[in-house]
């Protein structure tokens, strides 16, 4: 038998990798057409509870994209007092495999990909869904997802105003300046939900509560408004799909069970279901449904998190990697 070897990248191969907001993007609007296209395979996430007093849980992602030629799985830990210890609340790992083989690819350090490929799907939901000429930004939450949420949503849209919210006032404030030298313009940090969403363009909540609890007034979302809803624990009302022309989500079947998500109880009491859904992000991204069609439009978008974006993003960084001799080759057979 030939060696195997398996390539890794680790978090500080990543950072010398620099890659661009275009560069994310486009990888995740690739496996999101592929999606549309039928051209992959998702089993919906399952999840690893170890012990309900550590405060936090594993998802496990699984999936394939053929025009990439490659399978995958994530773990991810997410756990929402890490910040106590002063690590982020995410750490995760992307196993790569050949899907004629079984044999084993790549390992990439997946902590700052789901940090990126969340962000990017939110922005291509945005980008699809959102009205063209938003110029106001509402958004939630200030863990690692949240930068990358800002950062490509403004890449897109080169916002003239965005709000940002968190809970603790240090987190808001810390997260406020980063975007603010970032992005080389002015942030606006608010002390309270409603003044960050009320009359946005746009508004993203990915807040981090131990439970369910409706902070986010559906009141306060303005007509022909892009919403993304996507924390743990529902933050929202149930009134919010009641507003909506138009539900979409980043694939039905993990949306539909599952303990955690924003959307559960409206999935569970019939809110969100196959009849009302318009369509997945990846239909729209391919062509096969419309997106937003007027800027009356007042639209949802949910995604729970691909593993298709988890593997595509790997791809690129690791193709990246490859031209600029970046990274390690471990013997694995």
């Amino acid at each position: 038998m030939e060696p195997i070897y398996i390539d890794y990248l680790n978090a500080f191969d990543i950072e010398a990798l620099a890659i661009g907001d275009a560069e994310i993007l486009g990888a995740i609007e690739t496996a999101l057409a592929a999606q549309g296209n039928g051209q992959t395979v998702i089993e919906p996430r399952v999840h690893l509870e170890p012990n309900p007093d550590f405060h936090g849980h594993f998802n496990v992602l699984r999936g394939y994209v053929a025009p990439l030629g490659l399978a995958g799985v994530k773990i991810v830990g997410d756990y929402v007092d890490n910040y106590k210890l002063g690590y982020p609340s995410e750490f995760g790992v992307l196993n790569l495999f050949d899907p004629r083989t079984g044999v084993p690819k790549a390992i990439v350090d997946a902590t700052v990909i789901t940090d990126m490929r969340t962000g990017a799907v939110t922005a291509t939901g945005a980008k699809y869904l959102a009205r063209k000429n938003s110029k106001i930004l509402g958004h939630i939450g200030a863990r690692g997802t949240a930068y990358w949420n800002v950062r490509l949503l403004d890449h897109l849209f080169d916002f003239d105003e965005i709000r940002v919210h968190s809970r603790r006032p240090e987190s808001r404030d810390a997260f406020g300046e980063k975007l603010a030298r970032d992005l080389g313009k002015k942030i606006t940090v608010v002390d309270n939900w409603r003044d960050c969403v009320e009359g946005a363009d746009i508004v993203v909540e990915a807040s981090r509560l131990p439970a369910p609890e409706p902070l986010l007034k559906t009141d306060w979302i303005k007509k022909g408004a892009f919403v993304v809803p996507y924390g743990t624990m529902s933050a929202i009302e149930l009134s919010l799909t009641e507003i909506m022309d138009k539900l979409i989500v980043d694939d039905w079947g993990q949306c539909k069970g599952g303990k955690f998500g924003s959307l559960r109880a409206h999935v569970e009491t019939g809110r969100l279901s196959e009849a009302t859904l318009h369509a997945e992000l990846g239909q729209i991204v391919a062509g096969l449904k419309p997106g937003r069609e007027s800027d009356d439009e007042t639209i949802l978008f949910w995604h729970r998190g691909l593993s298709l974006s988890d593997i595509a993003l790997g791809h690129a960084l690791l193709t990246k990697a490859k031209a600029a001799n970046i990274g390690q080759r471990l013997r694995f057979a």
